[in-house]
């Protein structure tokens, strides 16, 4: 009971700090006069007080945080940050469910992008900017941000940020005080979404639109302020800034920080995992380019070139924008797009899936036992840039796959078993485990998740939470043994 308690004293306050995010949507509204000054200001009041209270009445509890507890904070504050996050929406569309409010908060702080919404070019602008928002916070993690303010919270930071990054980024000392780290991951995060915010508003882009796109780019998140989403303004060079920056969001978050550090691009040479995420990337909208080219449905390679490099990459991202609705391609090319979505971005960047690194140490390990049953008394370590792989990270990685597969079949048959239609139930489950948003068919890129009952959206978002915190974070505190002293 201790530990709930303590863990609530830290939750308390990140939901204040949270109900303070508030305010920028709020002030935006006011200057703008868009009708939903009151809706905010209520919600600000809810989140804030909601979070005092919270502190104020655990105040006694204030300890530092133990292993155990930074998991269970970092399940809480994925799960209950939406439920304040889905306030506005709630107020000012009262005819939205909660379940399917809640989904729009998931999708958003997990930066998945899936949206319930229609009409998003009709709705109050602060209302779209707040959407925005809460995807670009949940992208870098909002973990990472506690952990780069802890003077203000008053906690360990290494539970935090052990619980919250994907398992190759906690190998990696970037500063020696973890504190610093998170600043320093948060300086080049902001740094970036200012860089394609200033190339949007170059390209065409409003100034509103360039701000909500740089935020739903960079946390790779994939909402936007029209239906239509990239389809709204047709231009192929508003297109290649964002495939630009999204490429960039899909790449370790430590490369960008160690490159930012040394004055130098040599990082990135170094980078191998990026390489391979590029590569695979770039060959794939190559690839498809050509299928739909020779498939006739472009009349010629550019502007098959053009809809297969942007679509592609923002699916392999997990971002989820789209330019024209791809469900209706050939599905081999739909279906490799969301085999991308689960492998292609690195770790420690702001996209979801298994990660290229896990992705890479599973194909040298099949390499490796081919070459072993050819020669049986050959000593063949698994390197991944020119590092020995120890066992104990080849087993984590065979149990994560176990894990992800494992989800990823329950999810499918849950969603069949409510009543969906199989492909749909199994687009829903690759798009939501692996935190990428649209589908195929009635939830693909032309439409949205609307037409789910509130229990399919209940499955959706917690195949969201659950890919979001890549799956042992959240299994964990399930366990008999987590709460055992």
């Amino acid at each position: 009971m201790n530990r709930l308690f303590r863990v609530a004293n830290v939750l308390g306050k990140m939901i204040l700090v949270f109900g303070f995010a508030m305010l920028v949507p709020l002030f935006w509204s006011v200057w703008m006069n868009d009708g939903a000054q009151t809706v905010f200001g209520k919600s600000v009041l809810i989140t804030v007080g909601g979070g005092l209270i919270l502190w104020l009445s655990t105040f006694g509890y204030k300890r530092e945080l133990q292993t155990k507890d930074g998991f269970l904070l970092v399940v809480l504050v994925w799960s209950v940050l939406p439920a304040f996050a889905m306030i506005p929406l709630i107020l000012l569309l009262p005819d939205l469910s909660v379940s399917k409010a809640y989904f729009e908060a998931v999708s958003g702080l997990t930066a998945t992008g899936g949206t319930v919404l229609s009409g998003l070019d009709a709705l109050p602008t602060s209302v779209n900017l707040w959407r925005g928002e809460i995807v670009w916070l949940g992208g870098m993690g909002l973990i990472v941000l506690a952990v780069a303010i802890l003077p203000l919270l008053g906690v360990g930071g290494r539970q935090l940020l052990n619980a919250e990054i994907p398992g190759p980024m906690k190998e990696n000392k970037l500063t020696p005080r973890i504190a610093e780290t998170a600043k320093g991951l948060w300086a080049i995060y902001t740094s970036l979404t200012l860089g394609c915010m200033i190339a949007y508003r170059w390209a065409g882009m409003d100034w509103f639109d360039a701000v909500m796109h740089a935020f739903t780019t960079m946390g790779l998140g994939g909402f936007s302020s029209h239906d239509a989403s990239f389809a709204y303004w047709d231009s192929p060079l508003i297109e290649t800034v964002a495939m630009v920056f999204m490429l960039l969001a899909g790449i370790n978050f430590a490369a960008h920080f160690l490159v930012w550090r040394a004055k130098s691009l040599t990082p990135y040479r170094y980078d191998s995992e990026a390489f391979s995420y590029l590569s695979i990337v770039l060959l794939s909208c190559f690839g498809a380019a050509l299928y739909l080219w020779s498939s006739n449905i472009y009349p010629d390679m550019v502007t098959a070139l053009r809809y297969a490099a942007f679509n592609v990459i923002s699916v392999a991202t997990t971002t989820g924008y789209s330019n024209t609705d791809y469900s209706v391609w050939p599905i081999l090319i739909p279906l490799w797009m969301l085999l991308l979505s689960g492998i292609a971005t690195s770790s420690g960047s702001t996209g979801g899936g298994i990660k290229m690194v896990r992705a890479r140490i599973l194909y040298k390990l099949v390499y490796r036992e081919m070459i072993s049953i050819m020669h049986p008394q050959a000593v063949t370590p698994l390197k991944i840039s020119r590092n020995v792989v120890s066992n104990r990270i080849i087993l984590s990685v065979l149990v994560f796959l176990f894990v992800y597969v494992a989800s990823y079949v329950i999810m499918v048959l849950a969603l069949t078993f409510s009543g969906l239609d199989f492909i749909i139930a199994f687009s829903a489950a690759a798009a939501c485990l692996n935190n990428l948003g649209p589908g195929l068919g009635s939830i693909g890129p032309a439409s949205n998740y609307a037409s789910l009952t509130d229990l399919q959206i209940s499955i959706c978002s917690f195949a969201m939470l659950l890919g979001r915190l890549e799956f042992f974070t959240l299994l964990v505190i399930l366990t008999p043994a987590f709460w055992k002293k």
